[in-house]
């Protein structure tokens, strides 16, 4: 039956700007550390993360150019030092040929299958075994280079937003090559944790007992900042010369998020598999909740009830009250519109429930910006860490909540510093993605 079958976290990995692994990530983000950085020329080292081997040197100019010069940007440099260096995780030769976001997927999901200390060898456990990674855009640099035909070769696959998934398979831990579901997700901002919930339902509907699953982004480019920019109006432009301090989610003095990069993975277990096997498990998911809001492709409706109605039936699904939930990662992107939308529809469902507890409630793009295809995911595992150690990560940039400030004094926004817990039960994370997608997991210690 599918309602008893439960789903647990066993493995994680990251590719952040703040750094390329778990622990390194989850350490500088308590700390309250910034992964954000000008894109001025002189700021720039090549890779990764600007012109990924299709792209002159050139093209980083063009960053001087645009409103908005700030973005997360990966830092290159060994693993063991926080950078990422595709030569530690792809075969000699795969980084010519492979896209970057492709890259960061492939080192988080190793780094997640090393956690989760699960390699499948026999024909049956490769069967029960699948992938569902997506990106939002896919490698944007390839579809330049194909369209400006300078290029001695074309590599149209790699573009594709499904190619992570594809690519795991061969690249799993020690040649994975699974044959379990094989599925990608491509839904704007809400990849990521569309990317997870979806995975969570093959593995409670029967359809495999472990999956590997997240988001994956790499486009910080001139095109992509201009559009954003330019056209949709939605990115910080007012701090280019301050860069830690552009992203500020539910802060007064917003305006935009930052752009940035990377991947989150995690590996989903059903629960008596991986109790079998002794693995250690990081928190249940109890809860996916989805909604369309297709009032504006870029802005939501402002009492925000697309978010609202992907969180009542993410607590709907894990049976849960509003009472229940301790902490909720927002998807809060630093935008004025978007956080409002928010922070009303946390507002309408939790402000009579969190009058007996304070609800805490932070964004972590603060420190890491907006990674798009990748945010669901990234700020998935962030929820579930903050779940299994205590503690509350922080908004960095905070120091005005509000505008108007009157919606912004129901709870407790985490502001600058991590704070300690005395035990988190519940927790939600939020992704709301333009073109009015929306998704909410829910994510409990394990009992």
């Amino acid at each position: 039956e599918m309602s008893s079958r439960r789903v647990v976290i066993t493995g994680l990995g990251l590719v952040t700007p703040l750094s390329t692994g778990v622990k390194s990530s989850w350490k500088k983000l308590i700390n309250s550390e910034c992964g954000i950085i000008s894109l001025k020329s002189s700021n720039i080292t090549s890779k990764p993360g600007v012109n990924q081997n299709t792209l002159e040197e050139k093209e980083v100019g063009k960053f001087n150019e645009l409103s908005s010069t700030v973005a997360g940007k990966v830092k290159p440099g060994k693993y063991d030092e926080g950078g990422f260096d595709p030569k530690e995780w792809l075969d000699p030769g795969d980084e010519r040929k492979m896209a970057l976001f492709t890259q960061y997927a492939i080192c988080a999901a190793k780094q997640a299958l090393n956690d989760a200390e699960w390699v499948p060898t026999s024909d049956f456990e490769k069967e029960r075994t699948g992938v569902c990674i997506g990106s939002g855009i896919g490698s944007l640099e390839d579809v330049i280079s194909n369209a400006m035909i300078f290029e001695n070769y074309v590599r149209t696959e790699e573009g594709k937003p499904n190619v992570c998934a594809k690519n795991i398979n061969k690249y799993g831990d020690r040649s994975l090559n699974d044959e379990g579901p094989n599925h990608a997700v491509s839904t704007a901002c809400t990849t990521g944790a569309h990317a997870i919930g979806d995975a969570s339902r093959f593995i409670q509907f029967g359809d495999a007992d472990v999956m590997i699953a997240g988001g994956s982004e790499a486009s910080i480019l001139p095109l992509t900042i201009a559009g954003f920019a330019n056209r949709a109006k939605s990115l910080a432009t007012k701090y280019n010369d301050r860069p830690e301090e552009a992203s500020r989610p539910f802060d007064r003095d917003r305006d935009g998020f930052v752009i940035s990069e990377g991947a989150g993975v995690v590996v989903l277990e059903e629960y008596n598999h991986a109790k079998n096997r002794g693995a250690r498990m990081y928190a249940e998911i109890r809860g996916y909740g989805l909604s369309g809001d297709a009032y504006h492709m870029t802005a939501p409706l402002e009492n925000g009830v697309g978010a609202e109605l992907a969180m009542r039936r993410a607590l709907n699904n894990a049976k849960l009250s509003p009472k229940d939930i301790d902490y909720i990662n927002a998807h809060a992107t630093s935008t004025l519109l978007g956080d409002i939308a928010e922070n009303r529809a946390i507002k309408s469902i939790f402000e009579s429930s969190s009058t007996s507890h304070k609800l805490a409630i932070s964004s972590s793009k603060g420190s890491i910006g907006h990674l798009l295809g990748a945010a669901g995911a990234v700020e998935a595992i962030f929820t579930i860490l903050a779940l299994y150690h205590n503690i509350l990560p922080p908004t960095l940039n905070l120091y005005n909540p509000g505008d108007p400030a009157s919606d912004f004094l129901s709870f407790n926004y985490v502001p600058l510093d991590a704070q300690q817990h005395p035990g988190i039960r519940a927790a939600l994370t939020n992704s709301f993605g333009f073109g009015g997608t929306n998704a909410s997991l829910c994510f409990t210690k394990c009992e």
